[in-house]
């Protein structure tokens, strides 16, 4: 099948070749556009950007190799296909030197020109695969597997490089399944203390009595049970961060101690007198409105004021909606390798029914919803049924909140009503082409693939 994202260009002043041209990509079902001369090309360029360009050899002005080389030097990531006629195969060959991937002879026969774009296709795709899996490392490398692109986390981004330079005490804020941990993780990977341990805690997963003896440690015959010393976290932490989820579940007896080793960079075993010296960077992470809770007399305020130094807000899944066909993405070929199901594609009304979605648990509970749905799955592609699990209650239409929200929703009906064919949608929305082909860019509008 052959990729229908790719938007092409043809360039030739012969009006009858960029017509022929034309008519055959768009039966294809591809995004076409055409231009007279080298200058229009560019100028389209300019504005809209093409994956593929068919160039003429000879076209006044500026000629087919002329444009070439422009094309490489401002826009090296698009393909340039050359069209020549016999008597110009050496001018073709300059051209394939100069960085164009093939050419045809005219006169050529469709089946020729099937043939190149296939070519061409599968070298676009084997650059991109290898673009994808170089930009997949450096987010992993970059942000410890934190997978996001929308503005919301480009600033948690920004954040993690900026106050990871410091030392001071973070308190990470976010809702249950948002990923603090992984941001504490990152935040630890970019500082000076990354050789160094990194130690969670889950402080409302434990009794008080516990959590103590996990931090702090024990000599032996502190406490019934106690047969031979142990180092505690805090002590084996030493040098690197410490990340204490749930903070707000702390009693207030729990954070005096733990101001106190905050405060005087020293801890005691329980069962000892002999203090230790210590020296880590302490990460917190709450669901709860701390200030709230400290008016309840729940949390003490010294302690807030120390663990706070630096805030961070996680956003939910629902203030980052773009992310969701990321993340599904990931997920799905995350479970689609561990469970072996052959699940590499899912529907447009499955994806839509996970944006519209509420998600109370945030990314936790979507991973879960994906990884439920590959594991039950009978087909190659989820669809809306695989997903029929999730509550009603927490599903709504989509609300559209501007006009830009409303033109897009528009465009898009057009377009699948006209079933993608650019000339007929662009008669009923009463513009020209090369407006529609900006607006179908600038809303990020992809044809979908028949199934």
């Amino acid at each position: 099948m052959m990729n229908k994202k790719i938007t092409i260009m043809i360039v030739d002043d012969e009006q009858i070749v960029r017509e022929s041209f034309l008519h055959w990509f768009e039966r294809l079902g591809y995004l076409v556009e055409t231009a007279a001369s080298g200058f229009e090309a560019l100028e389209k360029l300019k504005q809209f950007g093409f994956d593929l360009l068919f160039v003429d050899i000879k076209m006044p002005g500026m000629n087919g190799v002329e444009l070439l080389e422009r094309v490489k030097e401002e826009y090296p990531g698009t393909i340039v296909i050359i069209i020549t006629a016999y008597g110009s195969i050496d001018t073709a060959v300059e051209a394939m030197k100069k960085g164009a991937a093939d050419y045809l002879l005219k006169p050529f026969k469709p089946e020729q020109l099937s043939l190149v774009m296939e070519k061409v296709l599968n070298q676009k795709k084997l650059i991109t695969e290898y673009e994808y899996m170089k930009g997949r490392l450096n987010r992993i490398s970059r942000f410890d597997n934190i997978i996001g692109q929308s503005g919301a986390m480009q600033k948690v981004f920004d954040m993690i490089q900026e106050v990871a330079k410091s030392d001071s005490s973070i308190l990470i804020i976010g809702e249950t399944g948002t990923g603090k941990e992984l941001i504490a993780k990152a935040i630890h990977a970019k500082s000076r203390r990354a050789q160094q341990p990194f130690i969670a805690i889950n402080c409302g997963a434990m009794p008080e009595s516990l959590l103590e003896s996990e931090l702090f440690g024990y000599q032996k015959g502190a406490f019934t049970g106690a047969t031979r010393p142990r180092k505690g976290f805090l002590e084996i932490v030493s040098g690197g961060t410490l990340f204490l989820d749930e903070i707000g579940e702390t009693s207030p007896k729990m954070q005096v101690d733990l101001l106190r080793v905050l405060e005087e960079k020293k801890i005691t075993r329980l069962g000892d007198r002999s203090p230790l010296d210590v020296d880590f960077r302490l990460v917190s992470a709450t669901r709860q409105d701390l200030e709230e809770e400290i008016k309840k007399g729940k949390f003490r305020e010294d302690f807030f004021y120390r663990i706070h130094v630096i805030t961070m807000q996680v956003p939910s899944l629902r203030d980052r909606k773009d992310d969701i066909p990321l993340l599904v993405e990931h997920f799905i070929g995350k479970y689609s390798h561990e469970t072996t199901k052959k699940v590499d594609h899912i529907s447009r009304d499955a994806m839509a029914l996970l944006q519209d979605y509420d998600w109370p648990g945030n990314v936790r509970e979507l991973e879960n919803a994906v990884e439920r749905a590959v594991v039950l799955s009978k087909s190659r592609t989820l669809g809306k049924e695989d997903f029929s699990f999730l509550s009603p209650a927490a599903t709504r239409p989509a609300i559209l909140t501007s006009l830009r929200d409303m033109e897009k929703a528009y465009i898009e009906n057009v377009l699948d009503d006209c079933d993608w064919n650019i000339t007929r949608a662009a008669k009923i929305l009463n513009i020209n082409r090369v407006s529609l082909h900006k607006m179908i860019k600038r809303h990020g509008l992809i044809r979908p693939l028949r199934v």
